[in-house]
């Protein structure tokens, strides 16, 4: 009877290296690119995004789930790190303060050039997987983050912004955030509003991913609807596994695998099992559920490492991404399966929105209303009657000239 115990445990811990070798041998290849990593904000909260104090040094840096030697571990080859404000800094400073992220994360490819290469394209991921360095993009966490200006998007667009989430846990002036759907904010826009949909034909123009984690389900469907180009979830899991509304229900998969758009994977207990606990075993449910809705081809890992306080056993860091892989690969994951959420999925949808791009179109430019605007801590340049007042003053003069010509005569 022992002999027997042991032999079957034999069995069970070759087979599980088995499946490890596998997916470490598959990832030196094909390393993961995650959707969502708030590493920046740490930076911010924990040390001021003062990179040169000893204690930030990533090499070293410790009490977070990401450093650079967790990230070599997991074979994490492409990140987008999360330049997130939160909503508190909507109609104040998050314009500011989503600069500032972004330039962090650009120090961090400055300070430390033979782990990070800063990309913003497809082939600049390509390019960074052949130098064994990890492609770091630009991903900003929130539509406040604009600040309600087409111009801003642009702006931040030139300085490497590569997706945009339409919301954070906050409503904008023209897109609804998920809590909407639970009750806890009222619809303001149904969805998007007009200014809404100026918004996304112009990330459509630019090239940039439409991020839709974060969003009402209206404003899911609304994007997907209008988007010319496949959109992302960075950082969801399904509804149908854990009902919380951050979470993306199935007709929506369904709309994700007719627009060949992609669901990155989060990992935050809250989202997985819908309890403070969860299992690596429990994230890989949810893989298998928007492979059997979406399609294998719509499948990613938007992981939310160093932005949420509480991780699946086995998922405790950047680092364990090959047990979860092993994990795939018990399930009978093929390897192009695997390969695909891995990283070729987001290079399709990624190259798919650059081919839709198209610079040579005229950009958005008709502004959001003034009274959708908080106006306290703004001013109102460009809103005035005045300038119209000039263009029109010919008009002007002639509904004045029979009052002045009954002057004259008098």
């Amino acid at each position: 009877m022992w002999t027997s115990w042991w032999l079957w445990s034999l069995v069970a811990i070759c087979t599980a290296d088995q499946f490890r070798d596998r997916a470490e041998r598959i990832m030196q290849d094909t390393p993961v690119i995650d959707g969502h990593n708030d590493l920046p904000w740490k930076l911010l909260t924990m040390f001021n995004n003062e990179l040169r104090d000893k204690r930030a040094n990533l090499t070293s840096l410790a009490d977070t789930h990401t450093n650079i030697p967790k990230l070599k571990a997991g074979f994490v080859g492409g990140q987008f790190w999360s330049a997130y404000v939160p909503c508190e800094t909507q109609n104040k400073d998050a314009v500011r303060r989503t600069l500032e992220q972004i330039d962090v994360i650009q120090r961090m490819c400055h300070m430390y050039p033979t782990d990070f290469k800063c990309v913003t394209s497809s082939q600049g991921i390509r390019q960074a997987f052949q130098e064994g360095k990890v492609a770091s993009l630009v991903g900003v966490e929130g539509g406040h983050s604009i600040d309600s200006s087409l111009g801003t998007l642009r702006a931040l667009y030139h300085v490497g912004m590569r997706y945009l989430t339409l919301t954070h846990s906050c409503n904008t002036p023209w897109a609804d955030n998920w809590l909407v759907d639970t009750g806890e904010e009222e619809a303001q826009s149904q969805g998007l509003s007009p200014f809404g949909k100026s918004v996304v034909k112009e990330l459509n123009r630019l090239g940039v991913l439409i991020d839709l984690a974060h969003v009402s389900v209206a404003t899911m469907k609304a994007a997907l609807n209008l988007s010319t180009a496949p959109v992302i979830f960075s950082h969801s899991s399904a509804y149908a596994l854990c009902e919380h509304r951050r979470n993306v229900p199935d007709d929506v998969l369904r709309m994700v695998k007719q627009t060949g758009s992609l669901v990155m994977v989060n990992f935050y207990n809250d989202y997985v099992s819908c309890k403070a606990e969860a299992t690596l075993s429990q994230v890989a449910d949810h893989l298998d559920h928007i492979k059997k809705v979406a399609g294998a081809g719509a499948v990613g890992f938007g992981g939310d490492f160093d932005g949420v306080s509480r991780l699946p056993s086995g998922l405790e860091d950047v680092s364990k991404y090959p047990d979860l892989i092993a994990e795939l690969l018990r399930r009978q994951w093929t390897e192009d399966e695997v390969r695909g959420a891995l990283a070729n999925n987001l290079l399709r949808v990624f190259e798919a929105v650059e081919q839709a791009s198209n610079h040579t179109l005229d950009p958005e430019e008709e502004p959001i209303s003034l009274d959708k605007l908080d106006g306290s801590c703004r001013t109102n340049y460009g809103y005035s009657e005045a300038p119209r007042l000039h263009h029109q003053s010919g008009v002007l003069v002639a509904s004045l000239a029979p009052l002045l010509l009954s002057l004259c005569l008098l």
